[in-house]
């Protein structure tokens, strides 16, 4: 199941973290955004104890979604050792979050 990312454990989970991360930015008024949550579920269990897997309200975390200008929702960054190394922007097939997450393992 993905975690809930705040503005408060974004250091700690992401930035700090020794594998890598996918976040989600979304809202819940967003339509894009709910069609996109089952993929990202499906994606965290897939990659379960290989990567973490995290969603960033962005109503309730404004802070990071302006520190990695997070202008359209939903967007996916994948981090690995604390830097964007890959992004998503808008609702994209599970194979390509998939296939984008695997090449940072």
């Amino acid at each position: 199941m993905a975690i809930e990312i705040t503005d408060s454990s974004f250091k700690e989970t992401v930035l700090q973290s020794d594998k890598p991360v996918l976040v989600d930015f979304w809202a819940v008024w967003c339509g894009p955004c709910r069609m996109l949550g089952p993929i990202i579920e499906e994606v965290a269990q897939d990659f379960e104890g290989k990567a973490i897997v995290g969603k960033v309200d962005v109503d309730n975390n404004q802070q990071v979604s302006v520190d990695y200008g997070i202008r359209n929702i939903p967007t996916v960054l994948i981090f690995k050792n604390g830097e964007v190394v890959d992004k998503i922007v808008g609702v994209a097939p599970k194979e390509v979050i998939a296939e984008k997450l695997s090449a940072h393992l």
